[in-house]
């Protein structure tokens, strides 16, 4: 069975809302870490908000590793409005998210990423398919935003990774635990 892996930017206080505004510092563990984990990834589920965002960013973008990944990975977009599918590989998920990715995971295949998306993220943490939590921690407060946890019930979670980088950034890596 595939894995599902979501992956967020946050900042210390758990805001994973707009990180641009306190991830100021990147650096070359940070790049080898998303190298890591998109390379076990053959498919992404976004949400809508984040697909809009991203089909007017990325296809022009050379921020590698994730350009070329981004670009060229099946897209799996969660909404409830028709979708344009002008950037390559995208296709609209029908139904509902959580058993659309619950049917996926029973298929061949690598990992499956959620990149971004906190409300579908947080949905599908809720609905139990996601197997492991990627995390770059920035060493900032944001204060006001969308946090990736907010809202869910307890989750037991069992430490792969932690690792401190040049920057300041924690990378944490969790599997969830199955209770």
């Amino acid at each position: 069975m595939r894995k599902v892996v979501v992956y967020e930017l946050l900042s210390v206080d758990g805001v994973a809302e707009s990180p641009d505004s306190f991830i100021l510092d990147w650096d070359e563990v940070m790049d080898a870490n998303l190298a890591d984990v998109i390379a076990t990834q053959d498919a992404v589920i976004l949400g809508r908000r984040s697909y809009d965002e991203w089909a007017a960013y990325w296809p022009a973008s050379e921020i590698e590793p994730f350009a070329a990944f981004i670009n060229a990975v099946p897209k799996h977009v969660a909404t409830s409005r028709p979708l344009d599918l002008g950037w390559n590989a995208s296709e609209a998920i029908e139904g509902d998210p959580v058993a659309f990715v619950r049917d996926l995971k029973a298929t061949d295949g690598g990992d499956i990423g959620v990149h971004a998306s906190i409300s579908l993220a947080r949905a599908l943490i809720a609905g139990g398919v996601v197997d492991e939590l990627r995390l770059v921690v920035a060493p900032a407060v944001a204060g006001p935003g969308d946090r990736l946890l907010d809202g869910l019930e307890p989750l037991r979670l069992e430490t792969l990774e932690s690792v401190t980088t040049p920057s300041g950034a924690l990378l944490l890596a969790y599997r969830i635990r199955a209770e």
